[in-house]
């Protein structure tokens, strides 16, 4: 019996195409590349970093959440486990997710506006 699911590579494809195939996802995508070019900037060239982390939190939520209520490898509640790099490679996770599924509603949403 053959398999009906697309391979794994044809589904990140076609994820990957509802998140940057409309103008709502790609300004999205644009405003959390923003967030967290700001981040990495204040991480690694600013003297104070100050909250730099709040911009991408607050682009990529409700996502993100998960990043702070995730338990830390060595089972410490506390969030300095997470480095800047594995922070930045969740958050453009996050907002590829969101992006995504923005494109879902926006297709959605104009479906049934043409019907």
């Amino acid at each position: 019996m053959a398999s009906t699911t697309r391979p794994r590579s044809g589904r990140l494809r076609a994820w990957l195409t509802l998140a940057t195939d409309n103008w709502l996802s790609r300004g999205y995508l644009v405003v959390a590349g923003s967030a967290l070019g700001f981040f990495l900037y204040a991480v690694y060239l600013s003297p104070d970093p100050g909250f730099a982390a709040i911009w991408p939190f607050a682009a990529t939520l409700p996502l993100s959440v998960v990043a702070f209520l995730a338990p830390s490898p060595g089972l410490d509640p506390s969030v300095d486990w997470l480095s800047p790099l594995l922070f930045a490679a969740w958050v453009t996770l996050c907002a590829l997710v969101n992006a995504g599924l923005l494109g879902m509603a926006v297709r959605a949403f104009r479906t049934r506006s043409t019907a």
